[in-house]
């Protein structure tokens, strides 16, 4: 991992990520330090941009969220414009949790959550189809969530 954090920095992280509710003394106590460094050191990568933000993971099955769609997006055009029209189109529907532009036979990843399979089709034919510049959308639904995290990889030796 090619950062300037410290063991200690990187055990905070790896802990904030997990719980982000954790009390500053809980906190502390996790990581093998007293409270007010351990509350500095927390500001310090707030400030740095390595914790982005601190949020509530929700239960998207519990909220009747149930399908999730794996949708590749291929544009017509290429241009600057194309492509800025687009990401900032995406940007406005909150069907679409994540979009990612992509090297191969793709321009874009939608990762897309609806309550059921026909609000997708709704989702699709209301808003998606309708986009200027979309040449091609192949969607992939998912069956079944193996592994679904948020947490990256900080401990990984390789």
């Amino acid at each position: 991992m090619q950062t300037n954090l410290s063991a200690t920095d990187l055990k905070i992280l790896k802990q904030l990520q997990s719980d982000a509710s954790l009390t500053a003394a809980e906190l502390a106590s996790r990581v093998g330090l007293s409270q007010s460094p351990c509350w500095r050191r927390v500001n310090k990568l707030l400030e740095e941009g390595y914790i982005q933000k601190r949020v509530a993971l929700l239960n998207a099955e519990k909220l009747g969220m149930d399908v999730v769609v794996f949708c590749s997006v291929n544009l017509s055009a290429h241009g600057r414009q194309s492509l800025e029209e687009f990401e900032q189109a995406v940007a406005q529907l909150p069907e679409v949790i994540e979009c990612y532009t992509m090297t191969g036979t793709m321009d874009y990843m939608l990762k897309i959550v609806t309550r059921d399979i026909r609000h997708y089709e709704k989702f699709v034919r209301t808003f998606l189809a309708q986009m200027p510049g979309i040449q091609e959308i192949h969607s992939n639904i998912a069956v079944t969530a193996i592994k679904n995290t948020t947490a990256l990889p900080l401990d990984t030796q390789l």
